[in-house]
């Protein structure tokens, strides 16, 4: 018996179950909808393209995010050269 917790697999069955509802109950309410197959077509067409919009609104935030990432990353890493250089020099100098 369950005691009512998910583990990180049944997440994704769950998220998956969900979008496969969502998209039976669309396809439904399309089937008994009262328009025309011009207006239902519209509407599609303005759901489909709000839809593109949306995803490529936020693949441009992630992107941008992730080019913020990848400058601090890069400033830290060469603050850490700046300040392990000296140290290099030293043992080189000390061996050689």
């Amino acid at each position: 018996m369950s005691s009512g917790r998910y583990e990180a697999s049944d997440y994704g069955s769950a998220v998956a179950f969900l979008f496969v509802g969502i998209g039976i109950g669309a396809g439904i309410g399309l089937l008994l909808a009262r328009k025309t197959g011009k207006e239902l077509r519209k509407d599609l067409r303005s759901g489909y393209d709000d839809a593109l919009d949306s995803v490529s609104d936020w693949a441009d935030e992630a992107k941008d995010r992730l080019g913020d990432v990848v400058e601090r990353t890069s400033d830290f890493a060469e603050g850490v050269r700046k300040q392990v250089e000296p140290l290099g020099k030293s043992v080189r100098r000390q061996f050689s």
